[in-house]
């Protein structure tokens, strides 16, 4: 047992070594630096914004889909289900690219989507790398939830007259409402730290397509260290709060439980 605390110990030391490493550069100047900074307001909006937005349109795509995949039985489905794992397992910067040649002037969605293309390296395009990632995080977090509500509970509603599509909205979602909320805040996370795939479907170009974790990208290029460790700190703190969140949502799921 004593053993497995060395490689504990490790995990803990480069975790909070880092998150420390960050913090001890924190400074009064650099903090009056970065609130008077336009650049850096613009990055913390742009990202509260677009990640906001995907998160809801992420909710509108992911869970409905889950939903389907629990209740329903068609063909294909084992291979539907194994094709809504990709995103987890492909890199970032190569989902990008597919979505650019996808969605892109020369890609086969351009014929019906011919405006599609021109909003590409914009906050459009921001919105659509950020719903992807999105989606299949809290697709599968949805996939679980639906999973654990008991089937007695849909059939008697089917059995009172109640539709599928009510049946959705009245029954399986309020009873698994915190556990869509907790895939929720992971989605969210996972938005708002996107880069690879926004790299290659929206750009790098600042005031326009400038995320948090573009503002240190173009920012450590650039040799602006401080306005980027600013926008790294702006979203450690974002993802401390969303962990505290996420925690405390589970305690919540846990003690009703009991």
């Amino acid at each position: 047992m004593k053993w497995a605390l060395l490689p504990l110990l490790l995990l803990l030391t480069l975790i909070v070594g880092s998150l420390m490493a960050l913090l001890f550069q924190v400074t009064p100047s650099l903090l009056g630096q970065l609130f008077t900074e336009p650049e850096f307001h613009f990055a913390v909006m742009m990202s509260l914004a677009t990640s906001l937005t995907s998160l809801v349109l992420a909710f509108l795509i992911a869970v409905p889909a889950a939903w389907v995949m629990v209740r329903g039985n068609f063909p294909g489905k084992r291979i539907a289900d194994a094709l809504l794992d990709i995103p987890l397992v492909t890199p970032p910067l190569v989902i990008g690219i597919g979505l650019l040649l996808l969605l892109g002037s020369q890609g086969p969605l351009s014929g019906l989507f011919p405006q599609l293309s021109r909003w590409l390296f914009s906050p459009v395009g921001v919105i659509i790398a950020q719903t992807y990632v999105a989606c299949a995080v809290l697709y599968r977090a949805s996939q679980g939830a639906f999973s654990s509500v008991d089937p007695a509970y849909v059939r008697t509603a089917m059995n009172l007259g109640l539709t599928p599509g009510k049946t959705l909205l009245l029954v399986e979602i309020p009873l698994c409402l915190q556990s869509l909320l907790s895939g929720g805040i992971l989605a969210y996370s996972r938005a708002l730290g996107e880069f690879g795939a926004t790299l290659m479907l929206a750009g790098a170009t600042r005031f326009k397509t400038e995320t948090l974790p573009m503002a240190v990208y173009l920012n450590i290029a650039s040799g602006d260290f401080s306005l980027a460790l600013g926008c790294a700190l702006i979203l450690m703190a974002l993802a401390i709060v969303l962990l505290f969140a996420l925690h405390r949502l589970k305690r919540q799921t846990s003690h009703a439980a009991y």
